[in-house]
């Protein structure tokens, strides 16, 4: 099952998602703590601003390699490398399950897109899987009242937004110089 799943995929795609993953795991503890001291005054989880920037890599590697379940990829990769790892913080194995859900998003969202390599597409991925991090990790864990919920994912859909926008320039940025 595996080796069908993989068989679309490139030796140069699978490095380019073990990169995207490993870069999301390592910005993930430098981006995070920083977000905190944004989101602790207004009582939001750091996480729902930070994903927008470590959901980036989602969005970059499914822009760049432009195969179904690249995303999915990529986040089970992390996911593994996660709980491997014991990185998994106050989550513990749900990480697992936080992780992927992101994933799944982006590719259920560029099932209907012929090219996820544009902006609209870029900002769109980005949005959808810190809404779906956010609102899982929401249900599980934090369980906030409604007015915080709103906010805390309007939040969430603003800087996964961005985080796709910044993935959509670097993208573009590889077209002109013809590296892909």
């Amino acid at each position: 099952m595996l080796k069908k799943l993989l068989e679309g995929f490139s030796i140069f795609h699978l490095i380019i998602i073990a990169l995207m993953a490993g870069l999301g795991v390592a910005t993930k503890p430098i981006v995070v703590p920083l977000a905190h001291m944004i989101t602790g005054p207004l009582y939001i989880p750091g996480g729902v601003i930070a994903g927008g920037f470590y959901m980036l890599w989602l969005v970059l590697g499914a822009g760049i390699i432009k195969k179904r379940g690249t995303a999915t990829l990529i986040s089970t990769v992390q996911a593994i490398m996660m709980v491997s790892l014991g990185i998994y913080g106050t989550h513990g194995l749900i990480s697992f399950f936080t992780y992927i859900i992101p994933g799944l998003a982006i590719d259920t969202l560029y099932f209907f897109f012929k090219d996820p390599a544009k902006l609209v597409p870029c900002f769109l991925g980005g949005m959808v899987a810190n809404l779906s991090g956010t609102f899982l990790v929401n249900i599980v864990f934090f369980r906030l009242p409604i007015i915080p919920l709103i906010l805390a994912l309007s939040s969430a859909s603003l800087s996964g937004g961005i985080g796709g926008i910044i993935a959509y320039s670097i993208i573009k940025q590889f077209r002109k110089f013809d590296v892909l």
